[in-house]
Order: C-alpha cells, then sequence, then structure tokens
C-alpha cells in the first residue's frame, strides 16, 4: 500500500477516535444530568403523593363537619 494512503488512512482514525472521545464525554454528561433528573422527579411525586393524601384527610374532615351541622346535601 502507497505510503501516502496509510499516513491517510491513520490520519482518519486518529480523528475518528477523536470523535468517540468526545460523544463519550457527551454521554457521560447526559447521564449525570438524567439521574438528577429522575432524582428530581421522584422527589416531586413523593410531595405530590404527600399533598394529595393532606387533601383527603381535609375532605374527611369536611365532611364530618358537614355531617354535624346538618348542611350536607
Amino acid at each position: 500500500m502507497n505510503e501516502k494512503v496509510e499516513n491517510l488512512i491513520l490520519e482518519h482514525l486518529r480523528a475518528m477516535r477523536s470523535d468517540i472521545v468526545g460523544i463519550k464525554a457527551d454521554l457521560s454528561t447526559l447521564k449525570a444530568e438524567m439521574t438528577a433528573m429522575r432524582q428530581q422527579m421522584a422527589g416531586v411525586i413523593t410531595l405530590q403523593d404527600h399533598d394529595h393524601s393532606d387533601i383527603a384527610g381535609l375532605k374527611l374532615r369536611i365532611d364530618r363537619i358537614e355531617k354535624r351541622l346538618d348542611i350536607v346535601e
């Protein structure tokens, strides 16, 4: 094989290796961001569940108050 062709192939392989390193770094960053987003969503869901149980408790209390005051429709 011609030396120029070999050098050209090596040059392309080095460029590809460099691109792959960049892609790996980007992928690593995206993984970290996704993990952070998942943790944040889990926190939001936990708070939402807590709020729903609080609202259900308040509804029960209001229902009892309405029964006591005989204002139930």
